[in-house]
């Protein structure tokens, strides 16, 4: 307790009827109020001051909003492992790489339009073993070189139906041919040939031939030939079909594949086998047969407004390919000027388009390993905001401003600093209501400030206050309980406990401070009545204490004192007894006790109880003797029987 505090309940010197006298309007306690400081549970959790607790997707930024803080799609679990994985990975620049390299670099020069004299379709197709021997090409080689085999094949087998369909035409021809002569010239057996009919000029007509069954066009052997032009002419039908059904079978399977790598973002591959096709079919037909209602056929369709074809996939991994090499190019300048935000973005977005090629996979480990630290402090404040670890944020915040100059920190920093100033503020005011001791109020906003912040500083703060609180507040709960008592005396014995306890709590320092000023008058008197009685002046310091006690009669030690020295001071007390008897008498008897006033100053001459009460009646009598005098001059009779202080 500060020291003006105790200087100012010392000095008091306001009297009251007893040691303490509760208020007029003092309000009766409420029954069952809480004595305590701790925490209960609330049936409603207290709301966020900020709000934004719902996750919000927003697919146009790529983001997605939990509890105010932002987090780009990009930092989802799949991806962020794929992506940590090729930033702790060495370059891809060993020597097998380097020839992997080269030979792909050959085989697209190779089959290339723009390869001297002609695409070159065998030698490329030689060099595919080779880059498939590599590990980080994934046999991908392999089975472009044995699509294009198949294709070959297949075109070889179409070849030879075609040739198989000229053969078939030409004996069908054989065929007419013969039926045609054989239908002109053919004759029944043992029929001569007609004569010139006799009685013309020169010779006569000739006699038509009989139709003769069996012979010519009658004949089976005409039917026969008929039959099987039409066999020869369904047989060509069915060669045909089945050249153009393989043509689209082998065209389909190879397309697949294409696609296959395209999906896969194989985009060299996609290029070579895109350059194959072109020189293993030559029949313009590039239109990839895939579903319509694919995620394939969308991708063209939706975002190009064209039919996918194997031109399009070779146009769009070139545009890849362009793309990740311009990512690399905008992330090493960024580098060079600290600005890692910018340059992660631009390296990721690189890797998602070209994981596998060249100038993403042969990056320098020292620029993955800046843009891995930079991630992972990245993804780690996306969490500690999440978490409400400000103190984390904070540091982590601080570490990414000093690394990377393009940090944008504004959002983070006023997300931090208003949860944090909400946090503190409910701290604040749990304070002031635990000190004004409504400890429910407290509960609810330290409950606020730990849903807030759950790892505030000041929660420490507020738990060690706590439980440094406990001894005062039981402390407070006695001075209560000896209040209600009655045992101011033990409040005085204990007032160095119970100030600091009561401090800020008016109705009980105004308590405390009647007592004290109460107790200190008592103990000062007691003093001066103990001096007295060393010196022999027993009447003295008994009137010392007697003056206190009508004052004050239910304070044990003045009591005590008091009855000590009643038998030493016997005919005194005897003497103001009996004049306060007939000085209370209805009608007083003045007379009486002012001779028992006079034998009590006769014991004790220095008596101010006995000269107090004989000034008393000798006013009395003076007021008495003037009165009829007073009521003469102005002309009335006074009867003195009628005043009851003149009855004696």
């Amino acid at each position: 307790m500060k020291p003006q505090l105790f200087l100012l309940l010392l000095a008091s010197g306001t009297l009251c009827g007893q040691v303490y006298t509760p208020p007029a309007a003092q309000p009766a306690a409420q029954p069952g109020a809480p004595q305590d400081t701790a925490v209960r549970p609330q049936q409603k959790p207290a709301a966020s001051p900020l709000g934004q607790e719902i996750p919000m997707l927003d697919p146009s930024a790529e983001t997605i909003t939990v509890g105010g803080v932002v987090i780009p799609l990009g930092d989802n679990r799949l991806l962020k492992a794929r992506f940590e994985k090729y930033l702790s990975q060495p370059p891809e620049s060993d020597e097998l790489t380097v020839e992997y390299r080269k030979t792909i670099a050959e085989i697209l020069s190779t089959v290339s339009p723009f390869h001297k004299p002609a695409p070159n379709l065998y030698d490329a197709f030689k060099l595919l073993p080779r880059a498939a021997t590599y590990p980080g090409d994934a046999n991908i080689c392999s089975t472009l070189a044995e699509a294009v085999y198949m294709a070959m094949l297949a075109r070889q087998d179409v070849a030879g139906l075609k040739k198989l369909n000229g053969s078939i035409e030409q004996e069908k021809k054989d065929i007419e041919a013969k039926a045609d002569w054989d239908a002109r010239h053919e004759r029944p057996a043992g029929v001569a040939a007609a004569a010139p009919v006799a009685g013309g000029k020169g010779g006569g007509k000739q006699a038509a031939p009989t139709d003769n069954p069996g012979a010519g066009m009658q004949s089976l052997k005409y039917a026969d030939t008929l039959r099987r032009i039409v066999e020869i002419e369904a047989l060509k039908k069915v060669n045909i079909a089945r050249t153009e059904a393989q043509t689209i079978t082998t065209k389909a399977q190879y397309q697949v594949n294409m696609v296959q790598w395209f999906m896969q973002r194989r985009f060299e591959h996609v290029i070579m086998a895109a350059r194959f096709y072109n020189q293993v079919w030559k029949d313009g037909d590039t239109t990839l047969r895939i579903d319509k209602g694919s995620d394939v056929a969308k991708l063209f369709t939706q975002s190009m407004g064209v039919s996918p074809t194997v031109s399009s996939l070779d146009s769009l991994s070139n545009e890849a390919v362009r793309e990740a090499d311009k990512y690399i190019e905008a992330f090493n300048l960024m580098l060079t000027r600290d600005e890692l935000y910018s340059a992660s973005q631009r390296l990721m977005e690189a890797f998602a388009v070209g994981e596998y090629l060249a100038p993403v996979a042969t990056l320098s480990l020292e620029k993955k390993l800046k843009i891995l630290t930079f991630t992972r402090d990245s993804n780690e404040i996306y969490g500690s905001l999440q978490a409400h670890d400000f103190v984390k944020a904070k540091e982590l915040l601080t570490k990414l401003k000093a690394t990377a100059k393009d940090f944008p920190s504004s959002k983070m920093d006023g997300f931090i600093s208003g949860y944090s100033l909400a946090s503190d503020l409910a701290i604040d005011e749990a304070k002031a209501h635990l000190l004004a001791h409504e400890n429910d109020k407290a509960a609810e906003k330290i409950r606020a400030a730990t849903e807030i912040w759950p790892t505030n500083p000041k929660l420490d703060e507020f738990r060690k206050l706590i439980k440094d609180g406990q001894p005062m507040l039981t402390a407070r709960n006695d001075f209560d309980r000896l209040l209600s008592e009655g045992n101011y005396r033990e409040i005085a014995k204990r007032q160095y406990e119970f100030a600091p306890t009561i401090q800020g709590d008016a109705k009980r320092e105004e308590a405390f401070k009647q007592i004290m000023t109460n107790l200190t008058k008592i103990e000062t008197a007691l003093g001066k009545a103990a001096e007295f009685s060393k010196v022999g002046q027993n009447y003295a310091a008994w009137e010392q204490l007697a003056a206190l006690r009508e004052q004050f009669p239910d304070d044990p030690k003045l009591g005590r004192e008091l009855e000590l020295l009643s038998s030493k001071v016997a005919d005194f007390t005897k003497a103001l007894d009996r004049a306060h008897q007939f000085e209370g008498r209805t009608p007083k008897q003045t007379g009486t006790a002012l001779a028992w006033y006079l034998k009590a100053r006769g014991i004790y001459p220095r008596s101010d109880l006995a000269e107090a009460g004989i000034k008393r009646l000798l006013d009395d009598i003076i007021a008495d003797d003037t009165a009829p005098a007073a009521a003469e001059t102005a002309g009335t009779t006074v009867n003195p029987f009628e005043d009851p202080k003149h009855s004696n």
